[in-house]
């Protein structure tokens, strides 16, 4: 994003100035992005079974940071995979670690999902927006922009934090404060989405949701899993109905 190129709507430019300051630590799997290297292969390894497999399919990664999780599901057989994000600095990690590992069905694009969805209409058979919607102001705007970008038939898949004092006592206070997981003014939480909130916008955008988890963390094992506790972080997958 250069300084002549004014931001859409729908970002929050502190938001992005925070994680590209950050990007070239992207890929350090000990640096502040710990936790989404810990993460990456269990919310990969549930989209995969959500969705019948991305082996094969057209993936689009909406809010694709340095592309963990887009050159996974790349690594994983999808047919192609393209990560969008507004993050100039934090493309140019993915871009440089996709070509380093000779990772050549993903690609990156610096645009916001609103637009790329009225480009390129129903194109993608799995749509993924991880750890995003609660970076921005108007998460709504990107559930739709996520339903139209999937073609009828495919899945939208969504993971973001729930906003109840579980999860504010946890992922703020624990998380950023005491454990030190991730740096302090990572989250707001006010941003934070209830799961109803979010099964509402996906419906409002014409899709379906059909199933949730939860990831928990163990202070004691420093490890994370896969469960129906979904009072902190949650996934929450949706079809997009086939026309009747």
């Amino acid at each position: 994003m250069t300084a002549a190129q004014a931001l859409p709507h729908n970002a929050d430019p502190a938001e992005l100035a925070k994680f590209s300051e950050a990007a070239h630590r992207w890929w350090d799997p000990q640096s502040e992005f710990k936790p989404l290297h810990q993460i990456n292969p269990l919310r990969l390894a549930w989209i995969d079974q959500q969705c019948g497999g991305v082996a094969g399919r057209r993936v689009l990664d909406v809010g694709c940071g340095g592309g963990l999780a887009a050159e996974g599901m790349a690594r994983m057989g999808a047919a192609s995979v393209l990560g969008i994000d507004l993050s100039t600095k934090a493309l140019g990690v993915a871009e440089l670690h996709a070509m380093d590992g000779e990772v050549m069905n993903v690609r990156y694009r610096e645009v916001a999902a609103e637009a790329l969805a009225a480009e390129q209409p129903g194109a993608f058979d799995v749509v993924t927006c991880l750890e995003m919607l609660e970076h921005v102001p108007d998460p709504a705007a990107v559930v739709r922009a996520c339903a139209d970008a999937c073609k009828p038939g495919g899945w939208v898949v969504f993971s973001t934090l729930h906003r109840q004092p579980k999860a504010y006592a946890l992922a703020v206070l624990g998380a950023e404060y005491l454990l030190g997981l991730v740096p302090k003014g990572t989250h707001d939480y006010s941003r934070f989405l209830r799961p109803s909130e979010l099964a509402a916008a996906a419906r409002q955008a014409g899709l379906v949701p059909r199933s949730m988890a939860g990831l928990a963390y163990n202070p004691f094992t420093h490890a994370f899993r896969l469960g129906a506790d979904t009072d902190v972080n949650y996934l929450m997958a949706c079809s997009k109905p086939l026309p009747a």
